[in-house]
């Protein structure tokens, strides 16, 4: 019955080739989940204190029904696209469209997102002064680089993945286990320094959390590149899920517990994973070395996303709902005009973020646009399996139907809470609800494209 349901190939493209096992795919999973923002989100929650380890605590409750849901619907249906194959499948190709415009959009502005931050730790070492023009050429490279490595080939790709996790996974493991034994407890009070009560402070703090686990999808949307994928595609969801989570956990603890919040809230201290290293080693050598793990790691997240920019495009112009050239492989049997589109985007947005105040609150706009447009896919991924779970409960035991079903019900109020937590701070209006409204005219450029393709789309095979 899954392989009933997997997006028809056009004619004119290469058969994909599947070249990511187990072991690349859970890297895939590692290194499009961390990125460069847990080594800075420490001083992100320092104006709430330490309650925010509750408040991550619970947001990984959110991620991992999201991991373990992906991972049951993945092994339903092993398609490229993952959600958004999920959401055609369920309900037509409307819907299927909207999801694979949102979720395109995730992608090429989250990789605008994590260059931006890349660039803090690269110009730890070089372009101290921040001179914008330079910070614009290093950023361009930190995009087109992973383009280049994508436009080599999946198996490329798939290696250059597995040593930019190993080498990032690094530093958060010793902070996970060494750091441990460098805690002070009194560093844990206060515990609430927001000055508002505990549960504004946890949903303050989740707020910036949230966007710490996209990417827990990455292996279902790129089911096409993965070998044997009814078993290795939910194997590799949840193992690298729960392998971020328990260093994303574990690691936070270390640091909340080594640096009073008071030093943590200190713009001197962006770096904070490297402030917390100097401190357990002395000198600055160690805070170096974390430095440097950050820049691969930053590379290794572009990779993949750069990737998953491409593929769920690919799958959509495979069923017809996205324009043709998205659907074309090259001979290194890769998507490369998604690619290149795809990193041309994130390119411009990028440069918007470098074009002084007004830029920059533009670009934060974006980054939150990010946590919309990526729970929409999440949401109806969620509605999806409550659905067919629903009409299953005659062929499902009881006990795995429920399992399922509260799973895909706490996933889909965790993509709601995305949504809710995505609105901006300040006093203007605009800038409060800049977010909605961005993400409501990206969704708005995605008819004319529904239009010109609505007459063109296979059927959506319904399960």
């Amino acid at each position: 019955m899954a392989h009933d349901t997997l997006p028809r190939q056009r004619p004119d493209s290469a058969p994909t080739e599947r070249a990511l096992g187990l072991r690349q795919s859970t890297a895939l999973i590692v290194g499009s989940i961390i990125g460069v923002g847990i080594f800075s989100l420490p001083y992100s929650l320092a104006s709430y204190g330490p309650i925010s380890l509750f408040a991550l605590a619970l947001t990984t409750v959110g991620a991992a029904a999201l991991a373990f849901m992906f991972a049951v619907m993945s092994r339903r249906m092993p398609a490229e696209g993952g959600p958004y194959a999920y959401a055609r499948a369920a309900f037509g190709n409307g819907i299927g469209f909207a999801n694979a415009w949102s979720y395109w959009i995730t992608a090429w502005a989250g990789n605008a997102a994590i260059v931006v931050g890349w660039v803090f730790y690269v110009e730890h070492f070089v372009n101290k002064g921040h001179i914008a023009g330079w910070s614009i050429l290093i950023a361009l490279a930190g995009l087109w680089i992973p383009a280049a490595v994508n436009l080599t080939g999946v198996k490329n790709m798939g290696a250059f993945q597995v040593v930019t996790t190993i080498l990032k996974f690094l530093p958060l493991l010793v902070m996970s286990t060494v750091g441990l034994f460098f805690v002070n407890t009194a560093n844990f009070t206060p515990w609430n320094v927001s000055g508002g009560t505990n549960v504004s402070a946890i949903g303050g703090a989740m707020a910036i959390c949230l966007f710490s686990y996209l990417g827990v999808e990455t292996a279902a949307v790129a089911a096409a590149k993965v070998r044997d994928p009814e078993r290795n595609v939910p194997r590799s969801t949840v193992y690298g899920t729960l392998a971020s989570a328990a260093v994303y956990l574990l690691s936070m603890i270390a640091v909340f517990g080594m640096l009073p919040t008071s030093e943590l809230a200190k713009p001197a201290n962006q770096d904070s994973y490297s402030v917390a290293f100097n401190q357990m080693f002395g000198g600055t050598w160690a805070g170096n070395l974390v430095a440097v793990a950050v820049i691969i790691s930053g590379i290794g997240a572009l990779n993949g996303w750069t990737m998953i920019c491409a593929e769920m495009p690919l799958a959509a112009a495979h069923d017809g709902l996205f324009p043709e050239r998205f659907g074309r492989l090259s001979g290194r049997r890769v998507p490369a005009w998604g690619i290149v589109a795809s990193t041309t985007l994130a390119s411009v947005a990028m440069v918007v973020s470098y074009l002084g105040t007004t830029g920059a609150d533009v670009f934060t706009t974006l980054v939150l646009m990010t946590g919309i447009t990526a729970a929409i896919p999440y949401g109806f991924s969620a509605l999806a399996q409550l659905k067919w779970r629903w009409h299953d409960d005659h062929r499902v035991q009881t006990a795995r139907l429920w399992r399922d079903l509260v799973v895909a019900a706490v996933a889909l109020l965790f993509s709601i809470a995305f949504i809710y937590y995505s609105r901006n701070t300040g006093e203007s209006w605009w800038v409060v609800w800049g977010p909605f409204l961005m993400s409501g005219v990206a969704g708005l450029l995605g008819i004319p494209v529904y239009l010109s393709r609505r007459h063109r789309m296979t059927e959506a095979r319904r399960l």
